[in-house]
């Protein structure tokens, strides 16, 4: 490999967290591996490869793999322009050798092949994983045995598993897993890939047809669709697949005699419009139930599947099986969650000449219920109550403590005929005893006709962003008065309140900071952002304008929900 050396690694470096779950998914290769990162550093190694070199994880993570490990074939320093691995590795692309030396602890050489393929880390690209093999590991003085005959493709299996591994351990999105499984396994398995998935009613859907044509992935989606049901007895090799029972092969062969099911008279009819002359057929399979089936067929390959081949096949299913048993049940959770959230978020009252827009988006890597909150209600005044807030965290502890804020606060506001600020020291001082929040912010405000077509905002702000006022003629400016201290800190400090007239046409927005706040922007940037866009979509309907505006300011990779409510006032 090549690049610096990590200095601080010489010292003895920590095993990270990453480092620790690279390494547990090293260990499912048979052989010796190891990951580096983008320059070349080991960032993970598996226990195999620790046993060949003779050397401790602690010993090579954080090293340059090329210094460290890399001789000529009498021991001697390879020179970097020699090293095909060093090329391989700089060029970002598959090779492999079957002849080649590491350095092992006590200074004696091991002779391998190796294989090199890029590798994600984290889901992410930059890392390359090694593998390599050896017969043996020769005594010191004793000459370097023959090697063995080993079958490259055994590297390139485990370089395959290990790599299937990453890609569908990575995400928790069911279409994502399938995208990438096939982009795994096509095109240097099979021509096709079909998956057939069952759904949580029992019923099969053909979820995936795809072609390789060269290096392009064809989607056939009219051999996609619903499929007969799994017959209990049937011993054609996709209903056994599919009832768990075993892997097969199969061919057009297989499906020219006369039916026992509907599930075979669909398998006639792919073999027929697909043209494969020998598939693969294995289960999709988690810990507790049987997911579906996968396909792997060949057309233009003239090899025909054997059953050689089938241990690798079901491998890459069985991680597949792990992988979407994980995507389906985080899923099922957020539709819980957003069922959940859906309930504990209000909807709108109509109010006379008022419009108003509110919408909530999770946090992308939560369980899609959290902290953030809007509410408007009328108050017997025949006034308007407005407010949005945030309780720390999003998860359903946070969303607990959402629900029990909120109604707390349309409890004080609707009882006491009192100013915004007062309403919210009462808040302020029944959180501490009642509830378990231990911080959150809020605007709370009141918003009523005026005179001269204008409408009259009053409002207190507990350590909340700023409400953000646009004129209709474009001008917008953020309203930093009744700005006070967070909810929770128990200061018994009183509130200030503010007051402004809202013109006639004019927007209010009220937001929480996972619209403005993003790790590599100063809130300020956040801001100006929000104001300059908002300014900018004046002119836009209510609906148009705050959608908009999500998608225009809302920083990409946010990982916190966002609640927003806008309202506009009638032009006059």
């Amino acid at each position: 490999m090549t690049g610096p050396q990590h200095t601080d690694a010489v010292h003895g470096p920590s095993v990270s967290t990453a480092s620790i779950a690279l390494t547990g998914s090293l260990e499912a290769i048979g052989t010796g591996a190891y990951v580096v990162d983008e320059q070349g550093c080991i960032i993970a190694v598996n226990a195999r490869a620790e046993h060949l070199l003779g050397l401790p994880a602690q010993d090579m993570i954080g090293h340059d793999a090329h210094d460290l490990l890399h001789r000529g074939p009498q021991g001697q320093p390879l020179p970097r322009t020699q090293c095909a691995m060093r090329q391989a590795f700089h060029a970002g692309r598959t090779a492999q050798a079957d002849e080649d030396y590491f350095a092992c602890s006590d200074g004696s050489l091991l002779r391998i092949s190796w294989l090199i393929t890029p590798y994600d880390v984290d889901g992410r690209p930059g890392g390359t994983l090694v593998v390599f093999h050896t017969p043996g590991r020769p005594q010191a003085g004793e000459p370097h045995p023959e090697p063995v005959a080993q079958p490259l493709s055994e590297l390139h299996r485990l370089a395959l598993l290990a790599e299937t591994t990453a890609q569908l351990t990575s995400t928790l999105d069911v279409e994502e897993a399938l995208r990438r499984l096939v982009s795994l396994v096509l095109p240097r398995l099979a021509d096709w890939a079909v998956i057939d998935l069952i759904t949580e009613r029992d019923e099969v859907w053909r979820s995936v047809v795809v072609h390789a044509d060269g290096d392009t992935l064809v989607h056939h989606e009219d051999l996609q669709g619903p499929m007969p049901p799994i017959p209990e007895e049937s011993p054609m090799p996709l209903s056994r697949a599919l009832r768990g029972v075993a892997s097969n092969l199969a061919g057009p062969q297989t499906y020219q005699g006369a039916p026992d099911s509907g599930i075979a008279v669909e398998q006639r009819r792919l073999f027929e419009v697909t043209g494969m002359h020998s598939a693969a057929i294995a289960p999709i399979r988690s810990t507790r139930s049987v997911l579906g089936a996968l396909t792997l067929g060949r057309d233009e390959n003239p090899a025909a599947f054997t059953p050689v081949d089938l241990p690798l096949i079901e491998d890459i299913a069985r991680r597949a099986g792990l992988a979407l048993d994980n995507a389906r049940l985080y899923q099922r959770q957020r539709k819980v969650a957003e069922t959940m959230q859906n309930h504990l978020l209000p909807q709108m009252p109509g109010v006379a000449g008022l419009q108003m827009t509110v919408r909530y988006l999770p946090a992308p890597d939560a369980s899609q219920v959290g902290g953030d909150w809007y509410d408007a209600f009328p108050l017997s005044d025949a006034s308007t109550a407005l407010a949005i807030g945030d309780v720390v965290g999003h998860d359903l502890e946070a969303a607990a403590g959402m629900a029990q804020v909120r109604n707390m606060l349309r409890a004080y506001a609707w009882s006491q005929h009192e100013p915004p600020s007062r309403i919210v020291e009462r808040l302020d001082e029944a959180i501490q005893h009642i509830t378990d929040v231990t911080m959150a912010t809020t605007i709370f405000a009141r918003v009523e006709p005026a005179d001269d077509g204008d409408w009259q905002l009053s409002w207190t702000n507990a350590g909340h962003p700023p409400p953000l006022l646009i004129r209709r003629d474009g001008l917008a400016r953020y309203l930093t008065d009744g700005h006070g201290i967070l909810l929770g800190t128990q200061t018994g400090t009183r509130r200030p309140d503010a007051t402004a007239l809202l013109p006639p046409g004019s927007t209010l927005v009220l937001y929480t900071d996972g619209l403005v706040e993003a790790p590599r922007r100063s809130l300020d940037e956040g801001l100006d952002l929000l104001r300059q866009h908002a300014a900018a979509l004046a002119h836009r309907p209510l609906t148009s304008f705050t959608d908009q505006l999500l998608r225009r300011v809302r920083p990409p990779g946010n990982d916190d929900d966002v609640a927003v409510l806008a309202i506009r006032v009638p032009e006059g």
